[in-house]
């Protein structure tokens, strides 16, 4: 069977160093998207479940240490909590040096805002990237289209012909670059944003999980707003009851 002369396998034979150039970025910066789409969700899918442990499974136990076996590992819910817990232990076991300082809960705060900056900036990861290919993958392809039909004019004048079937096949490879570059920019500006509004949530559940513990930590109990929304089901005492 006859490969079509204005198909993907014509370009590459046909096109020079600088065609194939960027045929090969354009696909490299594909793969570099799409990897970063399919981590990205994959991590967004189990920090939310991480979240919903720690919405409700977390202050249905009766310790803190019981509740963080509840939160795993390797999310940022179980690294804020920790993160807690070691700024009260941190803070009676250096009682005599932090007292005058740092009250417990302007130590707590400090804490867990750390952790939940760190676990911002672990959603970010990869973000710049999906930006970078959304925005440059047009240009790419549009430099392609335009060398392509720079050589496609320059091979028509040498030969003096400008008839249709000449014309086509040049300028048709040429526009596969467009082509191309839109492929790989769409799937990378629709995957960030749709990343963005999932790092956003997790943030939200993050400042409100922060907040609740810092309550816990500091007054023994959840906020009133947060203990009426688990309608009563709390069971979670304080740190010194652990």
């Amino acid at each position: 069977m006859q490969s079509s002369p204005y198909g993907l396998e014509t370009l590459w034979v046909q096109g020079d160093f600088v065609t194939k150039g960027v045929a090969l970025l354009l696909i490299s910066m594909s793969i570099a998207s799409w990897y970063v789409i399919v981590t990205k969700a994959l991590q967004l899918w189990r920090y939310g479940r991480a979240g919903k442990a720690a919405g409700h499974h977390f202050w249905d136990t009766t310790s803190v240490n019981e509740g963080l076996t509840t939160l795993g590992k390797d999310n940022p819910f179980a690294d804020i909590a920790q993160a807690g817990v070691g700024a009260m232990r941190h803070h009676t076991a250096h009682k005599g040096h932090l007292h005058d300082q740092l009250s417990v809960s302007d130590w707590v705060t400090l804490s867990l805002r750390q952790a939940i900056d760190e676990a911002s900036g672990k959603l970010q990861t990869g973000m710049a990237v999906l930006a970078s290919v959304g925005s440059s993958a047009p240009f790419v392809g549009l430099f392609g289209t335009v060398w392509g039909i720079y050589h496609a004019l320059v091979s028509i004048g040498t030969m003096g012909q400008a008839s249709i079937d000449k014309v086509a096949g040049p300028v048709g490879e040429a526009l596969i670059m467009t082509a191309l570059g839109l492929a790989v920019a769409i799937p990378a500006t629709f995957g960030y944003n749709a990343l963005v509004r999932g790092n956003k949530a997790v943030i939200a559940k993050l400042n409100k999980f922060g907040f609740d513990l810092h309550a816990l930590f500091v007054t023994g109990a959840r906020t009133e707003l947060a203990n009426q929304e688990s309608a009563g089901s709390s069971k979670l005492v304080a740190l010194r009851g652990a």
